[in-house]
This record gives C-alpha cells, structure tokens and sequence, in this order.
C-alpha cells in the first residue's frame, strides 16, 4: 500500500458513532410500583446473555458493530489520546496544540486487510467452564480479584481463527481423558496448564503446552510427554496436523526458554511465515505481529515514512524476529537490531542469511543495557533513524534517554499498541524540554504525524505509529 493512501485525509470529520438501535444494550422493563404493589402491566425481563455472549463481550467488545463504526470508535480513542498528549506538553511549556486540540495531525485508521479470525497466535487457559469441568480450555470471562473466573470455549470468537479453535478442543479432549488433575491455583497442586497455538499463512501449526511437574519424577513426566505425542500424531489430535508440538515444565507463571527450555515433542523446531516477500522464522516465544496481513500494511508505511536513503542506518529497537528491519533492509545501507529474546534473535539472524541480506546485525540483550552502549560512542557519519516497537511496558527509561542523548538520530518512529499507558510516559520523556537533573541533555522531539492501525478487529485496541523529529 503506498502511503499516499495511508495518508490520506479524512473526507470527514469523524464523530463518535451513536449505537445503532439493533446494537444498543436493551433495556430491562420493570413495572412500577405504587403503595408497595405493582402497577398494572407487563413485565419483561430479559434473558441473561450466553456464556459465549460474555466471553465474546469481553474479548471482542465491538464485535457487534459494522467494521466502520469500530474504525469510528478507534478514531476517536486516538484522537483523545493525542489530545491528552498535547495538554501534558502544554503542562510542560511547550506548545503543541494543533488543529482540535491535537500534538500533531491525526490520520484515518487504516483498516486491517482481514476482519475475521486474524490472529496468527492465542493463548487458551485451562480452568473450570460454566458446566464445572476444571478442565476446560479456552478464555476467561471475570477476574481473579472477584473471584468469579468461568473459562468459556472459545468457539464463537470472531478474531481468532477455526484451526486454533480446533487444536484447543483437542486440548481438552486430551486432558479430560487424563488421570491427571490442571493446574488451577500452583499450591492445589493439578498439572495441566495453558495452550499457545501458533499458525502462519503457510499453513503451519505450532502448539505449546504448559505442565506444572509439581512433584512428578522423570520417568512419570515421560510418559505424559509420551501420551501427549501419541494423542497428537496417532489419536484424534492427528486432525490438527500440527507442525511442531512443545511442552514446557513451568512452575512459574510466565517463564522464558532461558528460565525453562521448550521441549519439542514432535514435528520441526520452527514454523515459517511469509510477509513483504521474505520468509521468516518462528520460534516458540519469538515476538511476531498478531495480525500478519495487517503488519504487511503497517511495515510499509513504515518504511516510507523513514525517508530513508542509501546511506541511512536504521536502529530497529525491540526487534523481534528481525521483521521491521529485514523488510527495510533493501532501503538502507545498514540495520541495527536490538532485541532481547535470545530465541528472536537466532530467528532474526537465520532469517538475514536465509532471505539474502547481508546489512544487517542483532544484539541479543534488554535494550536498556545495549542500546546506551551502542549509541554513546557512535560517530557514524550517516544519518540514522530509529524505529521503536515495545511492549506494553513501554520502553526503559535509559533506552528513551539514549535515543534523546543521541544527536545523530533526527528522526524516530513509534510503535505502541497501548499508547494511553507506559508509551504516554515515554512520549514525555522525549519531548520534554531538556532536563540535566534527569539527564536527559539532548534536543527534544517533536509529534508531526499520528497513524492509527487496526491490527485488532473487533476489539477497542488499534496500533499506533507516531513519528517524531527534532
């Protein structure tokens, strides 16, 4: 998609979307009551909403309304971010107000280029259904805090696609045969944990399952690990056809390959997708846009709005698999990555070799202990520019520091898929005015360009790329 397109103004100012009445939440009719009795009439009262409505409320809370009034909705979620942005840097002295009260214009949501079952990844837990079945696998509907989880299937959920449905329900009819208890809470003891299913426009199937080994022996591990294969390759699960299978001891609730290996039980070590022309490698907890047709629109934009040219470095920041920087590669004479999965950057580096590039190298490591290294003895006389894509953590305060005390780099692009949460704090920070106590000594940026992304249908969330220059 060329950026004329991406760019293009809005025909219209877009408003908030008023609820159309077939969408609007009804309203239950009580009769009233007079002197303690009821007044004369009919009381109506409406059913509950299905467990599925509930799940479906909760993961996909647009998906009753027509795609463009969600883009409408995500438009305006933007649009008082950067209102918000504008007035923080207002606080700070520094005039940013634009045009309706925005740090810098605001673009159309680009849409995402599929709607329905987009995600190339989604996790499923294992806890008790509606039913009571403390092995049911599929998504939470309520909170820890109140103490009212139910794990609904996932079977109606219109953002994740029909094979992860599948290997899920194979999931539970695995588990639900097994002597073996799940694993609700860590200290009840049970065994059997969540599900991450991975797949890739290729037509490839990565499943990982999560075990609590509680006190389990090897021998007894072996067998489950033998059972699982066994159900995957030669009993019902075969229909899954799954390309890599892996199973990982935790006894943690998040752990990394580091911290627990991942264990392939049978199939390839890695399962492979395909975006902007080149083949990428994927490893169990590489980092990998969940929206893959949708990253292909965002990367490009990207690259165009880096105004790179031949003698451009490009410093690609939490980099994951290398996609950003390796679609881009082409475009400048070198790429510098940075990313702190060890796993992401092998895949970033076969995935250089394999697809024929030569510009670029990765450095495995969290960017706050690298990237200050990397740029406080830079004297690259070429112009560089810096594309940042964190978590939802945002970036470290040493890694916005660097990136502001770094004079060579005049122009950085934003990525942030929650930009009204850490991203706000690190927005601040690189525009502030410049501030020794904090040691941020550099120029400060400046917002010139908002561009929302859909990479997330049905849902409130949308990706946001800011680009800012000094």
């Amino acid at each position: 998609m060329a950026l004329s397109c991406v760019l293009r103004p809005p025909r219209c100012h877009l408003r908030p979307p008023s609820l159309p009445a077939r969408h609007r939440s009804l309203v239950t009719t009580t009769a009233a009551t007079w002197g303690g009795k009821k007044k004369a009439g009919v009381s109506c009262s409406l059913p509950e909403p299905s467990w599925e409505e509930r799940l479906a409320n909760a993961v996909t809370p647009l998906w009753r309304l027509p795609y463009q009034e969600q883009l409408q909705v995500k438009y305006e979620s933007q649009r008082k971010i950067l209102q918000t942005l504008a007035s923080r840097l207002e606080e700070l002295g520094i005039d940013a107000q634009k045009p309706g009260g925005l740090c810098c214009p605001l673009q159309p949501v680009v849409p995402s280029p599929i709607i329905n079952g987009y995600r190339n990844k989604s996790t499923f837990s294992v806890n008790r259904g509606p039913d009571g079945n403390p092995k049911t696998v599929g998504l939470y509907v309520g909170t820890g805090r109140e103490r009212n989880i139910v794990c609904v299937k996932a079977n109606h959920v219109e953002n994740m696609p029909s094979k992860h449905k599948q290997v899920a329900q194979c999931y539970e009819e695995f588990i639900c045969h097994s002597p073996l208890d799940s694993c609700l809470l860590f200290h009840e003891g049970g065994h059997w944990r969540e599900l991450v299913v991975r797949t890739t426009s290729c037509g490839h199937t990565m499943a990982i399952i999560t075990f609590h080994p509680q006190q389990l022996g090897q021998e007894a591990l072996a067998t489950q690990k033998a059972l699982l294969k066994e159900f995957f390759t030669c009993g019902p699960g075969t229909v899954c056809d799954l390309t890599s299978l892996y199973f990982q001891e935790s006894t943690m609730t998040r752990c990394s390959h580091e911290q627990s290996p991942y264990q392939l039980l049978h199939g390839a070590p890695h399962i492979f997708e395909e975006l902007l022309g080149l083949k990428f490698r994927i490893s169990p907890d590489a980092f990998f846009q969940v929206n893959t047709a949708g990253a292909e629109v965002l990367y490009q934009a990207v690259g165009e709005l880096c105004q790179a040219t031949g003698d451009t470095v490009l410093l690609d920041i939490c980099c994951g698999t290398g996609t950003i920087g390796l679609s881009l590669a082409h475009q400048v004479s070198k790429v510098i990555g940075v990313e702190v999965v060890e796993k992401a950057i092998e895949d970033a580096e076969w995935n250089a070799a394999f697809n024929g590039i030569s510009n670029c190298e990765f450095h495995s490591g969290k960017a706050e202990a690298v990237l200050p290294q990397l740029l406080a003895s830079w004297e690259d006389a070429r112009p560089l520019v810096a594309v940042v894509n964190p978590s939802r953590a945002g970036l470290h305060y040493r890694v916005v520091r660097a990136i502001r005390n770094c004079r060579s780099i005049r122009r950085l692009l934003y990525i942030s898929c929650k930009p009204e949460g850490e991203a706000m704090r690190n927005f601040l920070e690189l525009c502030c005015p410049p501030d020794p106590r904090k040691k941020l000594t550099g120029e400060r940026f400046a917002p010139v360009l908002a561009i929302p992304f859909d990479m997330f249908p049905h849902t409130v969330h949308c990706e946001l790329l800011l680009l800012f220059t000094r």
